[in-house]
């Protein structure tokens, strides 16, 4: 487990002006934080080295990319044994649609958020699933609609 970094007010105000924007230059983020540069910059250095920004990515428009549907599973295992966790787990970081996965506690085992084009695009994944001897059950949830999506963590 990560330890949990020591953050002042200064810091958060700068994961936050991040989280809003992420191509925010050094110089704007230290406008932003009433710092100068200089210190603004040490401190972003020190946020990353110590693993609190793990990096910086763009967010894409599914839609435009043709990616518009976003499943939500729920996988149940045959068993919860080292190998069949292993198996599982190494299947889900070779399938590019699973764009995040939990275990998770309650009916299921994990929970997985999968994008793919359209239904038939889903049978495809979902039918790849089906093959992982592991797997006992699989339950799919569609998305209709987006209510809130890459909202900011609470600071």
């Amino acid at each position: 487990m990560t330890k949990k970094a020591e953050l002042d007010s200064i810091d958060l105000k700068i994961l936050q002006a991040l989280q809003r924007d992420g191509r925010l230059s050094n110089a704007d983020i230290a406008d932003a934080v009433a710092l100068s540069p200089s210190p603004c910059l040490r401190r972003l250095r020190r946020l990353e080295s110590d693993d609190v920004i793990q990096g910086y990515r763009v967010q894409l428009n599914r839609q435009a990319i043709g990616l518009g549907m976003t499943v939500y599973v729920q996988v149940k295992l045959q068993d919860h044994g080292i190998e069949s966790v292993a198996g599982f787990e190494q299947a889900l970081l070779g399938m590019p649609q699973v764009i995040n996965a939990h275990t998770v506690s309650g009916s299921a085992d994990y929970l997985l958020e999968v994008v793919v084009s359209d239904l038939p695009d889903y049978d495809r994944w979902v039918r790849q699933i089906q093959l992982l001897r592991m797997v006992r059950e699989i339950e799919s949830n569609f998305a209709l609609r987006e209510v809130k999506a890459q909202a900011p963590l609470p600071l």
